[in-house]
């Protein structure tokens, strides 16, 4: 299996590509980025791409791999709706309908959230705009579309968030969320299970297209 990877150095992504490259059937893993992050390296290729809403121009370097795992993502927090929307839904379907187009036997996973509203009309703007992304990526001309909705997500092997108030809460909370995990299983889950569940379905398929926190550790 050949894997593209939006947002390998972002803490889901850091996770998800941990597993790719553990994975012996997974055969290469592309990470596209708008700088060199990861390190190419064995089977870990990095594409640059500065300004990613013309991902269409490197379309040709984006043919003929069998998944895709977008972890890319930005934070709601002081943003205007319209802004919002740029950098989730625009940026994403950009990106998503050129890589229908030149792989349509692709099946593609997007990292969302707990909370996403379906409906596209609820009373919060990141979850209809989400929402949103979600219902226009499972309509794609493509094999098969998974939306992974995690809710309380435990880094492990040594992953970290970028974001500086995210990684406080995780340093902070490191001592409870084992114990969270256990006590929490349908609400907790781990970068490490994110990255395999993502496989796992590339590789054989699932029944439910839209994936809660318990749907994702059970795969």
């Amino acid at each position: 299996m050949k894997v593209i990877l939006f947002g390998a150095s972002g803490m889901v992504g850091q996770g998800v590509l941990r597993e790719c490259l553990l994975d012996a059937e997974v055969e290469s893993v592309l990470a596209v980025g708008r700088s060199a992050s990861v390190g190419a390296s064995g089977k870990l290729q990095e594409l640059v791409v500065p300004d990613l809403a013309r991902i269409a121009d490197h379309a040709e370097a984006l043919q003929g791999y069998d998944a895709c795992f977008f972890c890319l993502g930005v934070s709601s927090a002081g943003m205007s709706e319209e802004r919002y929307t740029e950098l989730t839904y625009d940026l994403t379907l950009a990106i998503a309908k050129t890589l229908a187009a030149r792989n349509p036997g692709m099946t593609l996973t997007y990292v969302s959230g707990a909370g996403t509203d379906s409906s596209e009309h609820g009373g919060s703007m990141w979850a209809r705009v989400k929402g949103r992304t979600e219902n226009a990526l499972l309509r794609l001309p493509i094999k098969a579309a998974f939306m992974f909705r995690p809710g309380v997500i435990q880094p492990l092997h040594g992953v970290r968030s970028k974001t500086r108030s995210y990684q406080l809460f995780y340093t902070l909370a490191a001592p409870l969320l084992p114990l969270a995990r256990r006590l929490f299983p349908r609400h907790v889950t781990t970068t490490e299970q994110m990255g395999r569940a993502m496989i796992k379905l590339a590789r054989q398929g699932g029944a439910k297209q839209v994936l809660e926190t318990a749907d994702i550790n059970a795969v």
